[in-house]
């Protein structure tokens, strides 16, 4: 027993978490263990992802811990487990728990600094009901008494809850202010691992939210540093795989990107990781649609929907790309009328924008840009600018005003070249191309256009090459004609004689849909008939 403890103390040490579990358990058959050796038993448990068994261990530290009437650290053992089975959604088993060690602080004569660990779910309670200024002051009061205990956890901990808190309000630069000051303490590799990663996940998922590009690329780095320190540890880096393979999709490293979501989702298969593994397929159908790997984006998104994940708007976007439009429509409809959350809002609104213009919905279009931009003016870091320059630019250029769609795409282009974003640069300059043709400069369309070419051949983004291919063929027209490339389509099957039910069933659309796009396209031409629309079309060389 006594060499099973050595070994079990001395791999905790080393950061070997697996061989600690094993050797603790070990020694923890033949003798049950101290107190304090509990606790280590408990966290190479967590980090290895056996759950159960850090409740398991935890529950019988907290238990020791009374009996020896010390109860300063069953508080904190009540804290920890609380705060796990929140993680968990078992909210009544966690309320009990925070509602035990509550009970404990009360009858502590003095200050301690467990009471400012039970301040921290009253932070999260408050940022769930939105009240922002509660929250931000309830996180400095548990941050003030870390620092008076010297509790270094406690404090990181806090000033991270607070910088999330200022970027809900919109206080974007001092709230990713703070994030850095959590992560520079975390990096300096002196808090405890538990902390550690959750800090970690915590300020890169803030960073993701808004977009904060280069400070979510440098503390994926430092996470996966720190995560191949420890090789036999679990807990969190599932989590990194995705965040890593988020980032190498963005920066058009494509294949690497597919390899680190693989991963992410055979450490589920395989028993490995059994945390949170809904976000590794969803990223793995994300990168198989860019591809044009349509059945394995589809099985992917109902991996993902099946372990909990929302799978829109990537689902939609697939089904665009199927050219079932109506089913994407409603779908993406569903999922941004139930959506409050405007970080959330920002994440669906671009893909909205998008299938609302090729369903012939212009004006849901034009006022989702509209929501767009304004939840960029309050939480832009660059990118969410871009994004919404890009959505601008998408709906400018389907009213017809291709010279507005110029500057607003420009803008965007800059930014997508700053940040070294590959495949949405080669979608707004293949954007550019369409409204330098509708101004009449073949030649500015045709140098985007074969840029935008060059950029999707690189990445393998084959249905943007056949969409680029199909909208890139026709003749040129002079005529700022505002047709959307849907109803280019539907004009050119209109003048062959193909009444609006048989154009429905070729483009997998509606009757309805295709009488709209139709009803569109005489408004925009100012024609009164097919017939003159077909005359129209010949004449400007549409077709």
């Amino acid at each position: 027993m006594i060499r099973e403890l050595g070994r079990g103390r001395e791999s905790y040490k080393r950061r070997a978490w697996a061989d600690a579990y094993q050797a603790l358990s070990r020694a923890d058959k033949m003798v049950p263990l101290a107190v304090e050796d509990l606790e280590l038993l408990a966290m190479s448990a967590y980090l290895i992802a056996r759950d159960d068994e850090y409740l398991g261990a935890l529950e019988r530290a907290y238990d020791a811990y009374l009996v020896g009437g010390e109860n300063k650290p069953a508080i904190r053992c009540a804290f920890w487990l609380g705060l796990r089975l929140l993680f968990r959604g078992e909210t009544g088993r966690a309320t009990g728990w925070l509602g035990r060690g509550r009970r404990l602080v009360e009858y502590e004569e003095d200050d301690c600094v467990e009471e400012g660990y039970l301040l921290l779910p009253i932070v999260d309670q408050h940022l769930d009901a939105g009240d922002w200024e509660t929250a931000y002051a309830t996180a400095g009061n548990a941050a003030e008494i870390g620092n008076r205990f010297g509790e270094m956890d406690l404090v990181a901990i806090a000033r991270h809850l607070q910088g999330r808190v200022l970027i809900q309000q919109g206080q974007v630069a001092k709230g990713l202010a703070l994030l850095d000051e959590a992560m520079l303490a975390v990096a300096a590799g002196d808090r405890s691992p538990l902390v550690t990663g959750l800090i970690y996940c915590s300020v890169i998922d803030a960073c993701q939210q808004v977009y904060a590009v280069d400070r979510a690329r440098e503390w994926t780095s430092a996470l996966a540093r720190w995560c191949e320190e420890q090789p036999e540890m679990v807990s969190f880096t599932g989590k990194c795989l995705v965040h890593r393979a988020e980032i190498m999709q963005l920066h058009g490293a494509w294949p690497a990107a597919l390899a680190e979501a693989r991963r992410g989702c055979e450490r589920f298969e395989k028993g490995i990781d059994p945390q949170r593994p809904g976000s590794a397929f969803y990223q793995l159908a994300e990168i198989h649609r860019l591809q044009g790997e349509f059945a394995a984006a589809e099985a992917a998104y109902r991996s993902a929907s099946t372990l909990g994940i929302e799978p829109q708007p990537g689902l939609a976007l697939l089904r665009v790309a199927q050219r079932r439009v109506e089913i994407a429509a409603a779908a993406i409809r569903r999922v941004v009328n139930a959506t409050t959350d405007p970080m959330q809002l920002a994440r669906l609104l671009p893909a909205y924008v998008e299938i609302m213009l090729d369903a012939g919905e212009i004006e849901d279009a034009r006022s989702a840009c509209h929501e767009l931009a304004e939840i960029a003016g309050r939480f832009d870091t660059g990118v969410l600018g871009a994004i919404a320059a890009h959505a601008q630019g998408t709906v400018e250029l389907a009213e017809g005003n291709a010279q507005a769609a110029l500057g607003s795409l420009r803008r965007a282009l800059q930014v997508w070249q700053k940040v070294d974003a590959p495949y949405m640069a080669a979608r707004t300059r293949q954007l550019v191309g369409l409204a330098c043709r509708a101004l009449a400069d073949e030649e500015g369309a045709s140098l985007e256009l074969d840029a935008a070419r060059a950029l999707f051949e690189q990445l393998g983004a084959r249905p943007d090459l056949e969409r680029l291919a199909s909208v890139a063929k026709g003749p040129p027209s002079a005529h700022p004609h505002g047709l959307t490339p849907r109803e280019l389509q539907v004009l050119r099957l209109v003048a062959t004689g193909k009444s609006n039910k048989i154009i429905a069933a070729e483009l997998f659309l509606s009757v309805r849909t295709v009488d709209r796009h139709v009803s569109n396209i005489f408004t925009k031409l100012n024609v009164p008939s097919r017939a003159t629309a077909t005359a129209y079309a010949y004449e400007h060389k549409l077709i």
